[in-house]
């Protein structure tokens, strides 16, 4: 677990290392010794998470099983397609700007049910409005010609990887309080790709 001390200590680049280094654990089978029952009283009344991910709902993405991270180590954020509005982009500044993480992580993955979604142009309630917020992923998609659709694998590969691209763009954008701090290195905006077949992250700094 981090302390203030050791979280002021920490740099945006050795953030990454850490969840480089969780990620390798977890697709080894090896599980990082933590005393559960002891980080619930550590974290009781304070908490120094280094990183904030931005992932998507589906049910094999949990950050803190692919990371090998305990309690009170990340910020997790969960959406369908890891899309952006406005109360995540406050939760990321609240993550950085008040409570001290040196790293934004936009996770997508392999075989999004959100992605798929939006590349079949589905409509249903407001599962809609979401799916509109990745048009703009398929719309920069220019490698395919033909088969646009979730049924062409290397289509939907395409814009998955478009859609954190694009994320991670407009929270620069979007954000003066998380661009001023990446500006003064203070923390990193990267983006990565979670293959749910081999449990692997593939970074994209």
């Amino acid at each position: 677990m981090h302390t203030k001390k050791s979280l002021e200590n920490l740099t945006p680049e050795l953030a990454i290392e850490i969840l480089k280094k969780g990620n390798e654990r977890f697709i080894n089978n090896i599980k990082a010794h933590r005393n559960l029952l002891q980080q619930i009283n550590e974290t009781s009344d304070r908490q120094f998470p280094f990183a904030a991910i931005l992932s998507c709902i589906d049910s094999r993405t949990s950050a803190e099983l692919i990371f090998d991270q305990g309690l009170g180590d990340i910020f997790s954020i969960r959406i369908a397609g890891n899309i952006l509005n406005e109360d995540i982009l406050g939760s990321m500044e609240f993550a950085c700007k008040i409570a001290g993480s040196k790293l934004i992580l936009v996770l997508g993955h392999t075989n999004c049910g959100a992605i798929i979604g939006a590349c079949n142009e589905i409509s249903i309630g407001h599962f809609t409005s979401l799916l509109n917020k990745i048009k703009p992923s398929i719309e920069s998609e220019k490698e395919t010609v033909i088969n646009r659709n979730g049924n062409n694998n290397r289509f939907v590969e395409n814009v998955t990887v478009n859609n954190v691209k694009y994320t991670v763009d407009e929270i620069r954008k979007r954000s003066s309080i998380l661009t001023e701090l990446e500006s003064e290195n203070k923390i990193k905006i990267v983006g990565g790709i979670y293959d749910v077949e081999t449990g692997k992250v593939l970074f994209m700094e």
